[in-house]
């Protein structure tokens, strides 16, 4: 969304102009340190009244990188942008159906095993404190950042576990094949040495779980959008 300047306008009206658009705008804006100027977010999308900003899905993007077993290396901007209108969703509904908030031990004790598990990881020793730190800072996040995205997935993951995979099961070959078909070559890309399956089984258990319940989860959360309101915003196309 573009704000252009009315030189004409006058008096009262250009102050309420001011005031209504820093209202909206209040939560999208950006200083600039290096330019001291301000910049405004762009809006993605909307989801049911819930605005998706372009900043948002940048941060999307580069989070991929502490999903320990991808295999979407390169994802698009789009595919992005539309797993953050689904997560949206899901929290939207998560909020009609309270749950027990995730703890931070649980949170900390989780992310003390993922700086374990992603291969990039190897090559900074994030098993170490400031290993982690620079791997955080070379993806341009913070630690409480972290901490407070993988609460948010812990709980949306919670939240689908609840509502989907009471009936599915994982079988162990399941396990072991994944391990060799999959894990393994991203560990052999990185040229690491990777971790024993014992290690690693519940969390490969956790990523084919989510592949089971991926039918069932896609089919409510297209009627999730069709029943509300969701709006996916062309590139330069400005929100209403």
């Amino acid at each position: 969304m573009k704000i252009t300047h009315n030189p004409v306008a006058k008096g009262n009206a250009w102050m309420t102009a001011i005031f209504i658009v820093l209202l909206l705008f209040v939560s999208a804006i950006r200083p600039v340190q290096a330019q001291q100027s301000i910049v405004l977010d762009r809006v993605a999308a909307i989801v049911n009244g819930e605005l998706v900003l372009e900043s948002d899905v940048d941060e999307e993007l580069r989070f991929t990188a502490f999903q320990p077993y991808r295999v979407d290396a390169g994802e698009s901007r789009e595919a992005a942008l539309n797993r953050l209108v689904d997560r949206t969703l899901i929290l939207q509904q998560e909020k009609l159906q309270p749950q027990t908030e995730v703890s931070d031990e649980a949170v900390h004790e989780e992310l003390q095993q993922l700086r374990q598990q992603i291969p990039a990881c190897k090559r900074y020793d994030c098993t170490t404190d400031v290993g982690w730190e620079h791997f955080l800072s070379d993806n341009s996040f913070t630690e409480a950042e972290v901490e407070a995205r993988w609460k948010q997935r812990m709980e949306v993951l919670r939240f689908i576990e609840v509502r989907f995979r009471s009936g599915a099961r994982i079988t162990q070959p399941e396990i072991q094949d994944y391990y060799k078909q999959t894990l393994l070559p991203e560990y052999e890309k990185e040229k690491v040495k990777p971790p024993p399956l014992d290690s690693v089984s519940d969390r490969i258990q956790e990523v084919l779980l989510a592949k089971k319940v991926n039918s069932l989860l896609d089919e409510w959360l297209k009627s999730l959008r069709d029943q509300g309101s969701v709006r996916i915003l062309k590139p330069g196309e400005e929100a209403p």
